[in-house]
């Protein structure tokens, strides 16, 4: 993501917290969208790197973040039934 300005940095972040909150079946504001998205962006860089893959371009990006935000989610969920 480093082509990325912030600006295109927030949209992404935007679109994916949206999309990541779609598939998992959680209604979140226009806020947690975002902050989901961008969390999300650095896990999903994390974990791609990992793995060794990498993305390019604004799609790649946007791939990246959701990814990223749905294990965030997931991850969020399951430590929220442990209480």
């Amino acid at each position: 993501m480093l082509g990325l300005g912030l600006i295109s940095f927030l949209i992404v972040g935007l679109i994916a917290g949206f999309v990541a909150a779609r598939l998992t079946g959680e209604r979140h504001t226009l806020l947690q969208n975002l902050l989901t998205g961008v969390a999300g962006a650095f896990l999903g860089g994390v974990l791609f790197w990992v793995i060794g893959l990498r993305a390019t371009g604004f799609v790649g990006a946007l791939v990246v973040a959701t990814v990223g935000s749905v294990v965030l989610l997931f991850l969020l969920d399951r430590l929220g039934q442990k209480r």
